[in-house]
């Protein structure tokens, strides 16, 4: 392994070093392959660090302070054009401009663009798939796009990220029209199971600094409202940090999978009886009380966190830009964060050009799309109907200027998937290989629908966004291929066959489910 001073540890710690860094092939060849009892003792005697120095420490020491070459800021969402310079010190608690309106993390575009866009792409490609503190991280290995500033001592991170953008091979060739660039980016492959993770490691590092570095008032905890996602993955990161976290759920409309994961962790947990729109109105009214942090996607430090995703597809692709993303929609933060991931590279010149993004909202929780619908021409929160896709269940989303801002930005669409679209989406790929939640089934109806009307090409390469892990919402599954779901006919339903334990009658079964091409 190389050691702390070797030019390699020193680019990858010190990446404004006016020297040229390593490509990706040179800093895997640096590594040591054999697994020989001899490599491991000379790995053992030349070890990267001191035997008494953690990974943490080691990234202390290498570089203590920020470089201010860059730096960012928040700024409101959309310009104060009254006050144009009306801007906050991410060290500021606060959520909200003069006017109310949200906030946005801006970056000095101008003091990154000092470097090429393939400084960029080379760097961010050489720390993929190393343990380096906090470059390990899919969203700490870009820690200048991101929160420049922070010191790697107050880094909370789980090593999130790098989540896996696989071929849809089957899928493509055997449901839409042998659409062979079709990927899907599983953000679910995660810490907690959910792309939440990418924005709550920036979250709760940035409370721990405010914590370690006391600037204005006191914070005594993390708090959110939330349909499960943001719970579990608020929990986990306070958890690692020794951070308490308050969560408030509507009683009765997560998963069992999605509630037990803030109570291990710790949190304190109040199940409310309200739906997610009151429970986001009551943390609000609490944390302007009470020192606690507010960590609801209001808090545009998540999205910072969330846009790496959208670096990583490029990455993936060895830089290539797809032609299509599609997300599912709900409080609609993370579909502006890809477009700022997306845009950033563009105008850095990682890219040349940014995807068409597509929203994809259920039927029963579509303001979005009803506003898309009406030609932008005015926006009605509605009360959001019981659906599948839980996480998505909101009706007075939050961040609906940033997403109308992004999907106009990149021409983009707005889809809806009714209750049977999308569980039939989320059963048809299950059957494809793939194990999706019901969320990344609104987004595949999308795309099933945008396929059908040619408005996505045979040939276009695309990728779907799946948000979560389908095993935080078995439940789903079981109603749907017992077929008990009311009004739904369940087309894919695959329930176990019960057949008496006798070699004929085992025979009989599998001969009736080969005939009928189950298997």
């Amino acid at each position: 392994m190389a050691s702390a001073t070797s030019p390699l540890s020193f680019l990858i710690s010190h990446p404004q070093s006016s020297k040229p860094i390593p490509s990706l092939p040179l800093l895997k060849r640096s590594r040591l392959h054999c697994t020989s009892s001899s490599t491991t003792a000379v790995s053992a005697k030349h070890h990267r660090r001191p035997a008494e120095e953690n990974i943490r420490q080691e990234a202390l020491r290498l570089h203590p302070d920020c470089d201010s070459k860059y730096s960012a800021w928040y700024e409101p969402f959309p310009l104060n054009e009254e006050d144009p310079k009306e801007k906050y010190s991410l060290d500021e608690v606060v959520y909200r401009s003069k006017s109310g309106g949200l906030l946005d993390v801006k970056h000095d575009m101008e003091a990154l663009g000092q470097r090429s866009g393939s400084y960029w792409r080379e760097l961010f490609d050489s720390r993929v798939g190393h343990t380096a503190w906090p470059y390990g991280s899919g969203v700490w290995s870009k820690k200048e796009f991101v929160l420049p500033c922070i010191s790697s001592d107050e880094i909370v991170s789980l090593f999130e990220g790098n989540s896996n953008l696989f071929w849809a091979e089957r899928l493509g060739k055997e449901h839409l029209d042998g659409m062979p660039d079709l990927w899907v980016k599983h953000c679910g492959i995660s810490h907690t199971g959910s792309f939440k993770d990418l924005g709550m490691t920036v979250l709760v590092s940035q409370v721990n600094r405010l914590m370690k570095q006391p600037m204005g008032r006191s914070i005594i905890g993390v708090g959110c409202a939330s349909t499960g996602d943001t719970s579990a993955a608020l929990s986990a990161y306070c958890a690692a940090a020794g951070i308490p976290a308050i969560v408030f759920l509507p009683a009765d409309r997560i998963s069992i999978a999605q509630l037990i994961q803030p109570v291990s962790n710790g949190a304190t947990v109040l199940s409310l009886d309200t739906d997610f729109d009151g429970c986001m109105r009551l943390i609000r009214e609490v944390t302007a009380e009470l020192p606690i942090y507010l960590a609801n996607s209001l808090n545009s430090l998540r999205l910072e966190g969330q846009k790496t995703a959208a670096i990583e597809i490029l990455q993936q692709f060895d830089w290539e830009v797809p032609d299509w993303v599609i997300v599912p929609g709900g409080n609609l933060g993370n579909i502006y964060a890809f477009y700022k991931g997306f845009e950033m590279c563009r105008a850095l010149g990682l890219v040349d050009r940014v995807p068409r993004l597509v929203c994809a909202q259920a039927t029963n929780a579509n303001p979005l799309y009803r506003y898309y619908k009406s030609g932008w021409k005015e926006f009605n929160p509605i009360t959001a109907e019981t659906t599948f896709a839980s996480a998505i269940q909101i009706g007075d989303p939050v961040s609906i200027d940033r997403a109308v801002f992004a999907l106009k930005a990149t021409n983009g669409i707005v889809e809806e998937a009714t209750e049977e679209e999308l569980m039939d989406a989320m059963s048809l790929a299950d059957r494809t290989g793939m194990f999706a939640c019901p969320h990344t089934g609104v987004a595949l109806a999308a795309l099933f629908k945008l396929r059908a009307s040619n408005v996505i090409g045979v040939n276009d390469r695309t990728v779907v966004v799946s948000t979560a892990h389908g095993l935080k919402f078995a439940q789903s599954k079981v109603d749907y291929h017992s077929g008990t779901i009311a009004d739904m006919a369940c087309r894919y339903k695959n329930p176990p066959i019960s057949v008496k334990a006798n070699f004929g009658a085992i025979m009989d079964a599998l001969k009736k489910s080969l005939n009928n091409g189950k298997i």
